[in-house]
């Protein structure tokens, strides 16, 4: 696996030699634009409003459009001469609960690993978050751009996760359902049974893509010039929920579930408690037929 960023962690007076790896990738056919009618490529190009032509990659600067229409040209020099404290420093700013950070300011993820000479104090850094239960809030510039990060323990390894500004966090405010919606405690039962019909035997690693494996069979098919193979039916979220209690039933029903709803259960049970008095009123009749049937023959030889 080839490194992307080289540095150190800096945690207190103590300097630890580190590379950061890519953790994720994301897989898929690479597309690109072409000419329907003759599958000729398109090619976008560089192009001069104000000349009129095209130019080449190396007269290419940054640039930054204000609301009157003033442009502010920036070159790869004035970039590089911002002041960027954290480069090739990941600065731990503090140690924090891991529950304390949202799930949602998190963004891409690195493996961190260890330069040959930092073992030790790599290995007393992953021990020390590990035992404590605590992640390190740091900060880093990669590429250009300083951000927060947090860097916690997985598995053997450190992980270091880039984290969004908690300004870049946009408000939720208005988005929740109103306040005033009542949820029933039957609904809540079948909610939670339908969620553990569904966890059954679930394996994560069995899960793939059934877009891209669909989209690669199709590619293929295009370039062998075969007829596209059928793919899936796509089943489509039901537009409105009339009855919730019926449609969670349905769910659990179409997942195999065992489970009843409230309803039918306290249906089942008065039913029951109805048929009980009945077979106990049939049983004690039957008893007390037997019961003369035994003593009319007891006359009988007797007489």
């Amino acid at each position: 696996m080839r490194s992307m960023w080289k540095g150190a962690i800096g945690f207190g007076l103590v300097s630890i030699p580190v590379k950061l790896y890519a953790a994720t990738e994301e897989h898929g056919v690479s597309l690109h634009q072409v000419h329907a009618e003759d599958g000729g490529r398109i090619r976008m190009k560089r192009f001069c409003e104000k000349e009129g032509k095209e130019v080449p990659y190396s007269e290419i600067a940054k640039g930054y459009e204000d609301e009157s229409g003033r442009t502010a040209v920036l070159s790869d020099a004035d970039l590089a001469e911002l002041p960027l404290p954290s480069r090739k420093l990941i600065d731990v700013l503090a140690f924090v609960d891991t529950d304390e950070i949202d799930p949602l300011s998190l963004s891409r993820a690195y493996y961190v690993g260890a330069e040959a000479a930092a073992s030790k104090p790599y290995v007393l850094l992953r021990e020390a978050l590990a035992t404590s239960g605590k992640a390190a809030v740091t900060k880093i510039a990669l590429r250009t751009r300083e951000s927060l990060a947090l860097l916690r323990v997985h598995e053997e390894l450190l992980v270091l996760h880039t984290m969004y500004w908690p300004d870049e966090v946009r408000d939720a405010g208005g988005l929740a359902p109103p306040e005033n919606v009542v949820v029933r405690p039957q609904e809540l039962k079948m909610a939670q049974s339908l969620m553990e019909t569904l966890s059954e035997d679930f394996d994560l690693e069995s899960q793939h893509d059934e877009y891209q494996k669909a989209l690669d069979a199709l590619v293929a098919a295009r370039l062998e010039g075969e007829p596209v193979p059928e793919t899936a039916e796509v089943t489509s979220a039901p537009d409105n929920v009339v009855d919730l209690m019926a449609a969670l039933q349905a769910s659990i029903d179409a997942r195999g579930g065992k489970s009843q709803s409230p309803r039918k259960t306290t249906a089942a049970k008065k039913t029951a408690a109805k048929k009980a008095p009945a077979k106990k009123a049939a049983a004690k009749k039957t008893t007390a037929k037997k019961t003369a049937a035994k003593k009319t023959a007891a006359r009988k030889k007797a007489g």
